[in-house]
């Protein structure tokens, strides 16, 4: 019997993949990623054209919240991770909130373009996976949005360390300096 799910979020655009996972004495066996498959069960369809790998000596780093203008397939290779996925579609009703999902081999998450993207390694060695369907470019400045942001209060689940985020990513704007027409009283 097939463990393969696809299931929309209450954030319309965001969806989480429960993946069949085949183990025995062995190992594991899994399809992380098959096209027909997840699109006959309601995943909408991505034609990767770029494969991301981030790999984590340890645990508590984060990284984010990045929203490059692209839709992303999101896969724990190996270990976990707390990923937390920010709605900043302006016209969106759930616009600036998000929602948090624990990551590992078993599950999987399509991000559409508007989302915004963090994650914090749970365990030594996470290999955070993602396919995205456009081409970084170099040179080019992305969205991104600063992890300690107040109003989403994203409750990381292990302690931050002075080294466990980039320079890059503590200098992120907050949301009301990246959408301050959205925050105005």
């Amino acid at each position: 019997m097939s463990n393969l799910r696809v299931a929309e979020t209450e954030l319309k655009g965001l969806f989480l993949i429960d993946l069949d996972v085949f183990a025995d004495s062995r190992g594991s066996f899994r399809e992380a990623f098959q096209a027909e498959k997840l699109e006959a069960l309601g995943l909408p369809k991505l034609g990767p054209v770029q494969w991301n790998i981030s790999e984590n000596m340890r645990a508590g780093i984060i990284r984010g919240i990045h929203a490059e203008p692209w839709d992303k397939y999101i896969h724990c290779i190996a270990g976990r991770a707390f990923a937390a996925i920010v709605d900043i579609r302006k016209e969106s009703p759930m616009f600036g909130r998000h929602l948090t999902f624990e990551l590992d081999q078993t599950k999987a998450l399509y991000v559409s373009k508007g989302f915004g993207n963090a994650y914090q390694t749970l365990e030594p060695n996470t290999v955070y996976g993602y396919l995205v369907n456009a081409h970084w470019t170099a040179g080019l400045k992305y969205p991104a949005i600063n992890y300690a942001d107040p109003d989403l209060n994203i409750q990381w689940p292990l302690p931050i360390g002075s080294d466990d985020v980039s320079e890059k990513d503590t200098k992120n704007p907050m949301m009301k300096e990246m959408f301050p027409q959205k925050y105005t009283t």
